[in-house]
């Protein structure tokens, strides 16, 4: 990797630190400079508007999201183990003490309550996505452990939105109500719907 590389890398991952804890919409190159000691016009000259410095701050946080919880949970095996991998990470990556998890929480989650009454758009559009892409991973997951005769054979859209509407309620209970039994409640949500 070379310098640029290294530089916008720091920079990308100062910038999903920042937007989680800002806000994607109210990140701005302005912003992002003085969070990271630098000048305007250096990371103008990296991104060049703030629709493309948010675009990339959603494609680095969704690359680090997938590194951090999709990939551990698949190279467990099919089933309950990967499903309940899954899970675990996902509410880590919410919050929790991980090394992984943002300083401001899940970044998709929170984007999502800025963006959805918003105009489509490229970064809207973007967004919306990749929380479908991971609905996608949540059904396939969910059917993997169905095939290992591990959950009852129950529709795929429906257990991947109950679950994203549980991990949903979860980044509330953490972040906004600072809630310290959340993930107890969680877990015992997901068991009835494991159940």
């Amino acid at each position: 990797m070379g310098k640029g590389e290294d530089t916008n890398r720091q920079i990308l991952a100062g910038g999903v630190r920042e937007a989680s804890r800002i806000g994607l919409t109210h990140l701005t190159i302005g912003s992002l400079a003085t969070a990271l000691d630098m000048s305007k016009s250096g990371l103008y000259a990296h991104f060049g508007s703030k629709e493309k410095l948010q675009l990339d701050i959603l494609d680095f946080a969704a690359d680090h999201f997938t590194r951090a919880v999709i990939l551990p949970a698949l190279q467990q095996p099919a089933g309950q183990p990967r499903l309940r991998t899954l899970i675990e990470r996902w509410m880590g990556w919410s919050g929790g003490k991980e090394e992984y998890a943002l300083p401001g929480g899940c970044l998709f989650a929170a984007a999502a309550s800025e963006l959805d009454d918003s105009p489509d758009g490229p970064v809207r559009d973007r967004l919306a996505d990749y929380h479908a892409q991971f609905m996608d991973v949540i059904r396939r997951v969910h059917r993997s452990a169905v095939t290992a005769g591990d959950v009852p054979d129950t529709d795929d859209d429906a257990f991947a939105h109950h679950l994203y509407a549980l991990m949903l309620g979860h980044h509330f209970g953490v972040r906004m109500m600072r809630d310290p039994l959340a993930e107890a409640h969680t877990w015992a949500a997901v068991e009835r719907l494991l159940a």
